[in-house]
């Protein structure tokens, strides 16, 4: 399996190279199939992290301004 997509560091979805079976990780870290529903979730995760990343960065960038 290939990691196809990095949701967050700790979700991933998983490409078969030879069948193109595709897996994601569950809520408890073990491969599952990747259903809609599991697509959706993952969809939902991304946008939520990068989010979240970006808010860290511009906190942290503002943070930095403030000392210099």
């Amino acid at each position: 399996y290939k990691v196809s997509r990095q949701i967050t560091p700790h979700v991933k979805e998983y490409t078969c190279s030879c069948c193109g079976h595709q897996l994601t990780t569950d809520g408890n870290g073990r491969l599952t199939e990747l259903t809609p529903k599991y697509r959706e979730i993952n969809s939902i995760l991304a946008d939520l992290y990068e989010k979240r990343k970006q808010r860290h960065h511009r906190r942290a960038v503002a943070t930095a301004a403030m000392v210099a």
